[in-house]
């Protein structure tokens, strides 16, 4: 069937689009629009609805309670009702559990999110502060001389073109439009195998009040599990040549974790059978060289992505959408250097997470001989 397309109109010109209403989108929109700025936040999911797969990326550090503040959303998050995170137990470089608290962090807690209802909860603020917002998919994207133009497919099929000065690419590891624009470095083949225990109720464990993130290193990876709103994630990471293929089933997954020492400790109170065959993501590092130019900008994991060791991956996304919206805003008021400090702000987040990144597995030294740890520490084949 041929899709329906409407005509480009006066109405469609934006100052600004933002593509993806995910955190970096949605503040992206969220600044622009209280900059007084024409702006269009296209998202492809239904209004009101939960994603079909568990999201993710559920980790909010206390880190991230001075840039809501600053937003102007501390209040009305902390109504929100997501779980606090006091800290974490690690088997790391270890055998044994070693904790972290959060207790002394000047920020307090940390958080474990409902990603729908905070995601929403976003876009509901940028579209309070003015920012229009239409629910779309975006396929295609070119610039011209008049600025940019996105194809985005609506819910009902009807393809549409949007015009706008500037484009924000917030369509995460995807970056549909950034990647046709600049280069794409990969750090390394990670992936995530993941499930969600608990949902609706079904295997649940009423008695499962541990709020600590738990990480647990093994010879072909790691494991970590965490309470959220909705049950307990689960996710095992290891590169996406070393997974055995039975990962993918619930049978499997469900052996895998029975090898673990303290995840399966944790889960003891779950109904195995209630646990599905696991989701897959990448979950590599990446970064996008250049992450702007002219018209156009990259912000959250479209621009860079993290390990998900680093637990800034939202924090990251909140970050780089804020200052991705003051750029295009600086870019349209005439300052011509707003592309470059964004540059430059982006290459001091890569520097610090590639610093961390390096150390933390440089901590893991019980298993020399396995491919997934000697690509991380360097030892020799």
């Amino acid at each position: 069937m041929t899709a329906r397309t409407g005509p480009v109109s006066p109405a469609g010109r934006f100052e600004a689009v933002v593509a993806g209403g995910g955190p970096a989108g949605a503040v992206a929109a969220l600044v622009l629009a209280r900059a007084g700025r024409r702006v269009l936040l296209v998202d492809g999911g239904p209004p009101g609805a939960p994603s079909a797969a568990f999201t993710i990326g559920e980790t909010l550090p206390p880190a991230a309670r001075p840039l809501l503040d600053d937003l102007g959303l501390w209040a009305d998050f902390t109504a929100d009702a997501h779980l606090s995170c006091p800290g974490t137990y690690a088997s790391w470089g270890s055998a044994q559990l070693h904790g972290h608290s959060h207790l002394l962090d000047p920020h307090g807690h940390g958080w474990h999110l409902d990603r729908d209802r905070f995601d929403a909860f976003l876009r509901e603020a940028a579209v309070a502060a003015g920012a229009l917002i239409r629910r779309a998919v975006v396929i295609g994207h070119r610039s011209t001389a008049e600025g940019q133009r996105l194809l985005v497919r609506e819910r009902g099929g009807a393809v549409r073109e949007l015009c706008s000065g500037w484009v924000v690419d917030a369509t995460g590891r995807r970056a549909l439009i950034g990647r046709r624009l600049a280069r794409r470095r990969r750090q390394d083949r990670l992936v995530a195998a993941y499930t969600l225990l608990g949902a609706r109720g079904v295997g649940g464990h009423a008695g499962d009040l541990e709020l600590r993130t738990l990480v647990e290193a093994v010879p072909e990876g790691w494991w970590y599990t965490a309470r959220v709103p909705a049950g307990r994630v689960v996710a095992h990471l290891t590169d996406a040549d070393l997974a055995a293929a039975r990962l993918r089933t619930a049978d499997g997954f469900r052996y895998a974790v029975s090898r673990t020492r303290h995840v399966r400790e944790r889960l003891s109170g779950y109904d195995p059978a209630g646990s599905p065959a696991p989701y897959w993501t990448a979950a590599h590092g990446l970064r996008l060289s250049p992450p702007a130019g002219p018209g156009w900008v990259a912000a959250g994991d479209a621009a860079i992505a993290f390990d998900p060791l680093s637990s800034q991956g939202i924090l990251t996304a909140l970050h780089t959408g804020a200052h991705a919206g003051r750029a295009v805003d600086r870019c349209l008021a005439g300052d011509t250097g707003a592309l470059a400090s964004y540059a430059s702000f982006l290459d001091g987040v890569a520097d610090a997470y590639h610093h961390h990144h390096a150390r933390s597995y440089a901590e893991e030294r019980r298993w020399p001989e396995h491919p997934f740890w000697r690509r991380r520490n360097g030892w020799p084949n």
